[in-house]
């Protein structure tokens, strides 16, 4: 698996982060992010979620938001959402008879019990984002590790 889209609503906390995560996991994987609205397409990460990741080494600051589209099926072999409601916009947008896979960030963290990634824009936790973020990007990379 080599192209994989991760997907919240405007794309400038959760999955610019988890973007961000995942690429220094695995630089040799291109990836992307995406928001489900169009609230804040063109603008950087948002400031203190770009702070909570810098103090930890991640650098998102060159990431801009832009908005899914049903063509990103086709472009990427994977594509991660951050909560339900997201997942279900992204499935409204699926083309018809394209099967990529769309799949929950929480549940790839080992030792977690949350099924959704927690919006730090309304929660103001973001190092309880990032730390989820980091355990589910551990995870995903095994998992496509262990896929070769």
């Amino acid at each position: 698996m080599s192209k994989i889209l991760f997907v919240c609503l405007g794309n400038i906390c959760r999955s610019p982060a988890a973007e961000a995560i995942f690429r220094s996991l695995c630089p040799e994987v291109e990836t992307d992010s995406a928001g489900t609205s169009d609230y804040h397409i063109g603008e950087p990460p948002y400031g203190p979620m770009v702070a909570a990741a810098a103090a930890r080494g991640i650098a998102m600051s060159d990431l801009r938001a832009r908005q899914v589209r049903r063509q990103d099926f086709t472009a990427f072999d994977l594509i991660v959402v951050m909560d339900d409601q997201n997942r279900s916009h992204v499935e409204s947008l699926r083309p018809e008879g394209v099967d990529t896979p769309v799949v929950l960030m929480a549940p790839l963290a080992a030792g977690w019990a949350s099924q959704e990634v927690p919006d730090p824009y309304y929660t103001r936790d973001f190092d309880g984002c990032l730390d989820l973020l980091e355990a589910a990007a551990r995870g995903l990379q095994a998992h496509l590790a262990e896929r070769g």
